[in-house]
C-alpha cells in the first residue's frame, strides 16, 4: 500500500538591522523590530493561519485517514509568540485532534551541525524541550536545517537518541536507487532516513501556479494519479516543504488550498495512505544504507551547502561565528544566548551568496553579498567582544572545553535523575489507586475491632468509680469531737 509522508517547515528570518562600524561597542541591539513584526504577521495571515485551519478541517473530516508532520524552529517561535500567537493556538488545536507530528530541528535553523557538535546537541535538545511544552511529546524523528545531512550527521543524530531523520533525495547520493524507499545511515543503522522527493513536492511548492508549466493547471486527482502509478515496490512518497508555500509562493488566489483539502479524498480513491514519518518508520523495514560523506540539503540545483559556505566572505564569517562556540555554550546570559540564536540562522549566510541564481535572489535590507558581509561582520565584531568581555581570549580552550564537559555531564546526570524520578513517580501513580480502595474496608474492619475494645475498658473504668460511690453512700459521716 503506498503511503505518503506529508510534512512541513515552519522558519522565519529574525532581520538584522543596518550596524555600522562606528556603533561596535556602543550599540548591542541588532534587529530590525518593524521588518521582523511585518514579516510575520504578513506571513501569519497570508499563509500560516488559512493553511492550519484547512489542515484542522482537513483532520476533522478523514479522522485518522489524513496525517502531515511539521518543524518548527525556535527562532520562528519566539516570532510567532510575540506577534502571531494565533498560529501557535491553531497548531495545539491540530495537535488536539492526533493526525499530526512535530519533529525535532536546530533552534536556530543554523549550520551548527556543519562545524560543533556541541552546539548542535545544545539547539536540538533546546527546541525539543520547546516543542514538549507546547504540544505535550517529545521528538523522536529530526530534521536539520534545509534537510543537511551527512554520514557523519547521521551518526551524530542517532547518538543523540533519534528514531530517524528526514533528509534530500538528491539524485548524486542516490545515483539509481528510488526515494520511494525507507533507508538507515551508513554509520549507524539504527538512524532510519525517509528522503524527500524533490519533484512530486516542487510540483506543489514551486510550480503549482505556473501557467507556462506543461501540467497546468494541476488537479488534485491527477496528482494522485502520478503517485499511484509508480512501480509498486515503490511505497513512500516523501512530500515535503515550507508551509509558506501554501499562501506565498503560491498565492491563494491560485487554489492551492483547495488542492491540498482534496487530496486525502482522491488517496483514498486510489488505496493511498497517508502517515507521519515516526509511523513508517516504526512499521517499515529499511532497505539499503545511505552514503553521503559530503553535506547534501535541499537548496538549489547542487543540492549541496554552496548556497552558504560557497565563497571566502561566508566562509570567513562562519569560521568567526564559532570561534567562540564554547564561550557562549557556558554563557548563562540570556541576551547572549538570544543573539547567539539569530546570528547563527543559515539566511545570513544566504544573503551573502555569489552563485548565478535562475531566480530572483532575496536579500532582505543589502544591495549585494558584500553589503550583507559587511553589515554581518559588525554585529559579529560586536557579539564577540561581549562574549570575550565575559569570557577573556586568555582563558585557554582546553580550560573552557574542560569546563564545558563538566557542565554537560551535570546535564546528563540531572537528566538521569529526572527519568528515574518520573519512572518511580509513574510506578506510585499504580499504588495509589489500590491504597485509595483499600481505606474505606481497612476502616470498615478496624471500626467494629475498636469498639470492641473500646466496650471492656469503658467497663472497668466505669466499675470502681460505681462502687466507690456507693460505698461513700453508705458509711456514715464522722461525729465531730468535742471541744476540750
Amino acid at each position: 500500500m503506498k503511503t505518503i509522508c506529508l510534512y512541513f517547515e515552519i522558519h522565519q528570518n529574525i532581520h538584522l538591522k543596518r550596524y555600522r562600524f562606528f556603533e561596535i561597542g556602543k550599540d548591542h541591539y541588532y534587529f530590525d523590530d518593524y521588518e521582523n513584526e511585518r514579516g510575520i504577521t504578513e506571513t501569519a495571515e497570508r499563509s500560516y493561519i488559512p493553511a492550519l485551519r484547512t489542515f484542522i478541517e482537513m483532520a476533522k473530516t478523514y479522522g485518522k485517514e489524513f496525517k502531515v508532520a511539521f518543524s518548527i524552529s525556535g527562532c520562528a517561535l519566539e516570532l510567532l509568540e510575540n506577534y502571531a500567537p494565533e498560529v501557535i493556538e491553531l497548531l495545539q488545536e491540530l495537535n488536539a485532534t492526533g493526525c499530526v507530528e512535530f519533529l525535532a530541528e536546530p533552534y536556530s535553523h543554523g549550520l551548527s551541525s556543519l562545524k560543533n557538535e556541541d552546539v548542535f546537541r545544545d539547539e536540538v535538545t533546546r527546541q525539543a524541550k520547546k516543542m514538549k511544552e507546547l504540544f505535550g511529546k517529545k521528538p523522536t524523528v529530526l530534521r536539520n536545517s534545509s534537510l543537511i545531512y551527512s554520514d557523519d550527521i547521521g551518526d551524530l543524530v542517532a547518538r543523540m537518541g533519534y528514531k530517524g531523520m528526514i533528509a534530500e533525495g538528491a539524485k548524486h547520493v542516490l545515483g539509481w536507487k528510488s526515494p520511494h524507499f525507507l533507508y538507515h545511515c551508513n554509520q549507524n543503522p539504527n538512524l532510519k532516513l525517509l528522503l524527500r522527493d524533490y519533484k512530486l513536492s516542487d510540483d506543489i511548492s514551486l510550480r503549482f501556479n505556473n501557467s507556462s508549466w506543461n501540467e497546468y493547471p494541476l488537479f488534485a486527482d491527477t496528482y494522485m494519479d502520478w503517485i499511484a502509478q509508480l512501480p509498486e515496490q515503490e511505497q513512500i512518497v516523501n512530500i515535503f516543504m515550507e508551509l509558506c508555500a501554501l499562501g506565498i509562493y503560491q498565492p491563494l488566489s491560485s487554489n492551492i488550498l483547495e488542492f491540498i483539502k482534496a487530496l486525502p479524498a482522491c488517496a483514498k480513491q486510489r488505496g493511498i495512505v497517508f502517515a507521519t514519518p515516526s509511523e513508517i518508520i516504526a512499521r517499515t523495514k529499511s532497505v539499503d544504507q545511505i552514503d553521503s560523506p559530503y553535506p547534501m540539503s535541499w537548496n538549489d540545483e547542487e543540492r549541496d551547502t554552496s548556497c552558504w559556505l560557497g565563497n571566502v566572505m561566508q566562509r570567513e564569517a562562519f569560521e568567526k561565528l564559532y570561534s567562540v562556540a564554547e564561550r557562549v555554550l557556558i554563557c548563562k546570559d540570556r541576551r547572549i544566548t538570544h543573539d547567539w540564536d539569530c546570528i547563527q540562522a543559515s539566511n545570513n549566510f544566504r544573503f551573502m551568496t555569489t552563485k548565478p541564481m535562475s531566480v530572483g535572489m532575496y536579500r532582505g535590507i543589502y544591495d549585494s553579498p558584500y553589503d550583507a558581509f559587511t553589515n554581518y561582520m559588525n554585529i559579529l565584531g560586536d557579539f564577540i567582544n561581549r562574549v570575550n568581555a565575559l569570557y577573556p581570549s586568555e582563558i585557554e580552550n582546553e580550560e573552557l572545553n574542560a569546563l564545558l564537559t563538566t557542565i554537560r555531564n551535570q546535564g546528563d546526570e540531572i537528566e538521569v535523575k529526572d527519568k528515574e524520578i518520573s519512572r518511580l513517580q509513574s510506578r506510585l501513580k499504580k499504588y495509589e489507586p489500590e491504597a485509595e480502595a483499600e481505606k474505606p474496608a481497612k476502616k470498615a474492619a478496624e471500626k467494629p475491632a475498636k469498639k470492641a475494645a473500646e466496650k471492656p475498658a469503658k467497663k472497668a473504668a466505669d466499675k470502681p468509680a460505681a462502687k466507690r460511690t456507693r460505698k461513700a453512700a453508705a458509711k456514715p459521716e464522722a461525729t465531730p469531737e468535742p471541744e476540750a
